[in-house]
């Protein structure tokens, strides 16, 4: 991987478990059982977060990331990992788990939404059954 070192990645989660690191948009996506967890930009590593966990990220006065998109600011759900967490493996894995719990609520509220949502095809059977 041009730029990321995916067995260091994989060296520094080895406290939490296994890792794979999946080139993306000029960084790298960090996974877990098929989860994105964590993300690799310009040399940081950012750890997926919610409403759970981002105040642990804020209270260590990290920020989450961010990239440009047309005029605008877009702000992710991955926020910057502490650096200190580089020489605690321990720790760092306490975190990895907290961001794979983020990643498994936010799974599952898409779940929710997908199942909520009638799909395109159930709207237009009821348009056509309304018509007759």
């Amino acid at each position: 991987m041009a730029g990321i070192d995916s067995e260091r990645i994989s060296e520094l989660f080895s406290g939490f478990g296994r890792v794979s690191v999946r080139r993306m948009f000029g960084g790298a996506g960090i996974f877990a059982d098929g989860l994105m967890i964590g993300l690799v930009s310009n040399g940081d590593i950012f750890l997926k977060a919610d409403d759970e966990t981002s105040p642990a990220f804020e209270r260590e006065g990290q920020k989450p990331f961010t990239y440009g998109a047309k005029r605008r600011r877009v702000v992710m759900s991955f926020w910057r990992m502490p650096e200190r967490l580089l020489d605690d493996p321990d720790e760092l894995a306490q975190w990895a788990r907290a961001a794979l719990g983020a990643a498994r609520r936010a799974a599952a509220k898409k779940s929710v939404l997908k199942r909520k949502r009638p799909s395109p095809m159930t709207k237009n059977i009821k348009r056509r059954k309304a018509r007759r």
